[in-house]
């Protein structure tokens, strides 16, 4: 006998509901599917025409390199050059190693000519000179290759040949917007631009527009008002201050020209940054390392990173776009040091922490943040840069936000990882460059060396939330509303007597302070939060950790 169960009407619904989702489910893993097998035909079909064109020979030549004669030959992506060595009395040729240079590598290349004392033009030619970008560990280094051959007609056909391949890099600029900040860190900057940037842009045949700021906000009052399509990148040379006023200026240029829309709009040109600061953290989470050889061998070369942004609002008024933010701790130490700037960089940075350490005190706020969706981090591998994946966070349902309410030490929001060569894994270390969430990093109050404990560990590979008072979180959006400011008044006073900055949104109340990409911003009510995914290009490569060359001995 069989038996028949009648489904109660919510199981009906539920039934209903459920049938009416699965076509939409299958649509969706079917596009997916779909997606990801056009993907890997893309990569295929790439890799076989990169093959083709490093077998696909351009030209063949003989030149000397050093004594020797080589035999040279140049494909569509690559140049060898390999001895040409007599046979042995056995009869059997020794065929050595050749020699590469991949062209996605060299940035230029010149006609070289004997010259007597004072000549400026003309001259015998002797060959062709091709110069190129190698690898050491983290770092780009220029190095050059001579090719001699006293042929002017063959030694032309190479030059113009070459000169012919290398504008097949678009990604390559050829005229530069440049910011120098001439009072950055040690007062630096222009000495380094001249002595290790300008010589490489000027062998690469960049044309550059320099600007050198005169005070606080004076490139951020250029952007508004130059004309941008002339340029094909900028370029800022400065420490962490100077990058952070750049790349909001960026930011919020292209939103002036998109007349303010709803979602932030992505520039269009590039930012290249040369590290003249104390820090640099965005150059060092970009390059892996503090050197403007380095930097500026990525601007030249065309090396383009997509990079997520936030954007830092209170009660509806943007403060400024940025890529990390640090409040409690992180805040109140660098209010201690900006009040110290007579001294070194180091000094500076070591009493602000000693201080702070000794008034270590916690912050009473409620937290709200949105969890990153699960597929966040997988989204750029099958949908093109252009689509918009922001998520809204008053779009989101009250019950997508998780609320918590408690005494913080410190409360961290980073999209970037933070490098640095204080934190060589960086500051976050569980999220990268465009992964279209920030880090949040959260420390409960607790004692003082326990928490110092912790910041011991930012120095070392890892270990640095592995404490029960620190949680880290995937966010898309964060709103941290401050209840009160503990001793915040007081304490200040204490402070030499110096009076207290305005604050950015002034309202009743004691300001709290942020360091927002090291920059001090004071704020007085609730801040919101929100990651923008791969908002601005940086010329620059994903990496993971960077050159550690300092320690702090102040804790």
């Amino acid at each position: 006998m069989h038996s028949v169960h009648e489904l109660c009407p919510r199981d009906k619904a539920d039934a209903s509901h459920h049938s009416d989702k699965t076509p939409e489910i299958h649509r969706n893993l079917a596009v997916i599917s779909l997606l990801r097998e056009q993907k890997e035909l893309e990569e295929e079909d790439a890799e076989q025409q990169e093959e083709e064109d490093s077998q696909c020979i351009v030209l063949r030549g003989i030149f000397k390199l050093g004594k020797k004669s080589h035999d040279v030959l140049l494909t569509r992506t690559r140049l060898t050059w390999t001895p040409i060595t007599p046979e042995n009395p056995t009869g059997e040729a020794c065929v050595p190693e050749p020699g590469v240079v991949l062209l996605q590598n060299v940035f230029a290349v010149k006609v070289k000519r004997r010259r007597a004392a004072g000549q400026e033009s003309g001259g015998p030619v002797l060959g062709v000179a091709l110069f190129y970008s190698r690898r050491r560990g983290k770092r780009l280094e220029e190095d050059t290759l001579h090719l001699h051959n006293a042929s002017a007609e063959h030694t032309h056909t190479w030059y113009n040949t070459l000169k012919e391949l290398l504008t097949g890099f678009s990604s390559r600029p050829k005229y530069l917007k440049v910011f120098i900040n001439p009072s950055s860190h040690k007062k630096e900057a222009v000495h380094i631009y001249r002595e290790h940037v300008a010589p490489l842009f000027k062998m690469a045949d960049i044309r550059t527009d320099i600007t050198v700021t005169e005070r606080k906000g004076h490139a951020l009052s250029v952007m508004k008002e130059c004309k941008l399509d002339e340029y094909d990148g900028l370029v800022c040379v400065g420490g962490d201050g100077s990058v952070a006023e750049m790349c909001h200026a960026l930011v919020l240029r292209a939103q002036l020209d998109a007349n303010y829309p709803e979602k932030p709009v992505k520039p269009v040109l590039s930012l290249g940054i040369i590290p003249a600061g104390s820090t640099d953290v965005i150059p060092c989470s970009v390059h892996g390392v503090r050197d403007p050889v380095t930097a500026a061998l990525h601007i030249v070369l065309g090396h383009l990173q997509q990079v997520d942004m936030c954007s830092f609002s209170s009660l509806g008024h943007l403060v400024r776009f940025g890529f990390s933010a640090m409040f409690g701790f992180g805040g109140r130490s660098l209010a201690r040091a900006e009040k110290k700037r007579w001294m070194s960089s180091s000094r500076r940075r070591e009493y602000a922490l000693v201080k702070t350490l000794a008034r270590l005190r916690p912050e009473d706020c409620q937290l709200s943040f949105l969890p990153a969706k699960k597929s966040t981090k997988n989204l750029f591998e099958h949908r093109g840069e252009s689509q918009d994946l922001d998520q809204d966070p008053e779009s989101e349902g009250e019950e997508s936000w998780i609320t918590r309410q408690g005494l913080y030490l410190s409360i961290s929001i980073m999209s970037i990882p933070c490098l640095s060569p204080h934190a060589p894994r960086g500051l976050a270390p569980n999220t990268s460059l465009a992964n279209g969430s920030a880090a949040l990093i959260t420390v409960g109050n607790t004692s003082r060396s326990e928490f110092i404990k912790h910041l011991k560990r930012y120095s070392s590979s890892s270990g640095q939330f592995s404490f029960s008072f620190v949680e880290t979180h995937p966010v898309s959006a964060v709103r941290i509303r401050p209840r009160s400011s503990i001793g915040s008044s007081e304490e200040e006073s204490e402070e030499d007597g110096e009076s207290k900055s305005t604050a950015i949104i002034e309202s009743e109340g004691a300001a709290l302070p942020w360091n927002i990409d090291g920059e001090l911003v004071e704020i007085t009510n609730e801040v919101l939060i929100r990651v923008h995914p791969r908002l601005i290009t940086l010329y620059g490569e994903e990496v993971d950790e960077a050159e550690s060359t300092i320690s702090c001995s102040c804790i």
